[in-house]
């Protein structure tokens, strides 16, 4: 039986993973009383009487509780604090058996963002192939769900009085340094920050990461098919990453609303393609992700409680 703590658990992205382990026999779920959920003393003793550590934090109170934390207790960090760390595995295990490892001998794993995910999935396969320059200039945009942005947000989306301009997508992020384009160069190995466009819109979850690419840029690829085929190979026997064919006219970014599967697929034609990454914000994006990495360092099957 594995002991955990989620810290935080009453954020969306803790209330999600405490959802899906409160139905695990393999589980017991530490819960600190309501009134100690900030008091340091009591969360220092939950967390190390914990065998795993689930952070659902702003940076600083990660910072702070893996400061508590003893070496022995694993932690699986949600925030954006230890994700450009070398120390730290990055929690992405499709990315290779070195990503992979790290996770499963490491106690110190720190779950992606969901923009950067998508990113990272659609990027870091064409660098490490050899096809594409670290010296590359690249552009994303990224569509999600509201429920990215946590309570506020959601309430903001879901009352009844709302502002009109809530029903249209939204664009922010305007100044170029959001939060995950640390990872997402540190992880592909670019040199360059990308230039990065999120637009939040109006349904609850889901996500769609957008990279457009001019194929002369790629050395050794002369057609779309013989890019779908690099994703195809790369991601091959992947159980929460899959590379597919997008034959719609429309892809909608809130169509793996409730999965905790990514779906990587190349558009367009033998000069110009589109590289896209669906998923839902809140499985691969977030939770699905953290419990993933979980099932990966306790030794059991990595989707036992995901939704495939």
């Amino acid at each position: 039986m594995t002991k955990v703590y989620i810290d935080g658990a009453v954020g969306t992205t803790g209330l999600r993973i405490r959802e899906r382990l409160l139905s695990r026999s393999d589980v017991e779920l530490l819960t600190i009383p309501e009134e100690y959920r900030k008091d340091i003393d009591y969360r220092r003793e939950y967390i190390n009487r914990s065998d795993v550590t689930f952070l659902c934090l702003p940076d600083v109170a990660s910072i702070e509780a893996v400061a508590l934390a003893e070496d022995k207790v694993k932690i699986i960090d949600a925030s954006t604090a230890h994700r450009v760390n070398p120390d730290w595995a990055y929690g992405f295990p499709e990315l290779g058996d070195d990503f992979y490892n790290k996770i499963k001998n490491g106690n110190r794993i720190a779950n992606p963002g969901c923009h950067a995910s998508g990113f990272i999935a659609l990027v870091y396969p064409l660098i490490k192939s050899g096809v594409l320059s670290k010296e590359a200039y690249l552009t994303c945009t990224s569509l999600t769900g509201y429920s990215g942005g946590g309570k506020k947000m959601i309430a903001d989306y879901e009352d009844d009085n709302r502002d009109y301009q809530l029903g249209a997508p939204r664009i922010y992020g305007l100044n170029q340094s959001h939060k995950h384009l640390p990872e997402m160069s540190y992880v592909t190995g670019l040199n360059k920050l990308p230039s990065f466009m999120p637009i939040v819109g109006d349904f609850y979850s889901g996500m769609e990461v957008i990279v457009p690419i001019e194929l002369n840029m790629l050395k050794g690829i002369d057609s779309l098919k013989q890019l779908q085929e690099l994703y195809k190979d790369f991601y091959s026997g992947k159980k929460l990453v899959k590379a597919v064919d997008f034959t719609e006219s429309f892809i909608s970014a809130n169509a793996l609303r409730g999965k905790d599967v990514m779906e990587i697929g190349v558009s367009g034609n033998d000069e110009r393609a589109t590289l896209i990454s669906l998923f839902d914000n809140l499985g691969k994006g977030a939770s699905g992700a953290a419990i993933q990495n979980f099932n990966i360092i306790s030794g059991v099957d990595e989707t036992e409680g995901l939704e495939l």
